[in-house]
């Protein structure tokens, strides 16, 4: 019954961190070149990222042209990790804001120009935490784990929940304006059209009587 509630934990745990920021890639980045890569990210969410060169040479030093300026920083300017002329590199902090966070790499320019590949990790809210270390340090019992992970999971999605609840208020207030907004503009689009109508009609009126024929 232990093994079966286990496994119960295990499949919420699984599709339960599915919502949550994880992503893994490889790209090329030729010399001279800037590559940039945005995360929407809510405010008190940890995040951490990894990145480094692929050797193109394995077993022997990096070549001097394989070197990158790598930079990590929020919607609103704010610069969370700086790497300089660096072929690899981690950065970790908690999101002080909500909104887009974005890391730029940049290559050096080279003749004839190179291209480098990049193997880039980057993860967010529960998918950040290391549980193999906490499991580690504390001893602690892998159905305890199991359930600690679950328990993270669940609060996660509470807050993304009220998160976009936020988002949502925002969304049907921005609307409300738009529409009341639509609304004066109709309205005095209106009453300009009449006025330019009238002024016709008087002007006409004006023209036939000055010319009798009214």
């Amino acid at each position: 019954m232990c093994g079966l509630n286990l496994g119960f934990i295990v499949i919420m745990i699984g599709l339960v961190v599915e919502t949550e920021i994880g992503e893994s890639m490889r790209f090329e980045l030729e010399s001279g070149k800037t590559k940039c890569i945005a995360e929407d990210i809510k405010a008190n969410a940890m995040t951490v990222g990894k990145y480094s060169i692929v050797n193109p040479s394995e077993g022997q030093p990096f070549p001097d042209s394989h070197k990158l300026v790598v930079r990590v920083s929020s919607s609103k300017g704010n610069n969370y990790h700086l790497g300089d002329q660096v072929d690899s590199g981690t950065f970790g902090f908690l999101a002080t804001e909500s909104g887009d966070y974005t890391t730029c790499f940049w290559a050096n320019k080279h003749k004839p120009p190179i291209k480098m590949t990049i193997d880039f990790d980057w993860k967010s809210g529960v998918a950040a935490k290391d549980w193999s270390k906490i499991a580690k340090k504390g001893q602690v019992e892998t159905m305890e784990i199991e359930l600690k992970k679950l328990y993270d999971a669940v609060a996660a999605i509470h807050e993304e929940m009220f998160y976009l609840r936020e988002r949502e208020e925002e969304m049907q207030e921005l609307n409300k304006e738009t529409n009341s907004k639509m609304a004066t503009f109709s309205f005095f689009s209106l009453l300009l059209c009449l006025s330019v109508a009238g002024l016709q009609i008087w002007h006409l009126k004006s023209f036939f009587e000055r010319k009798k024929l009214l």
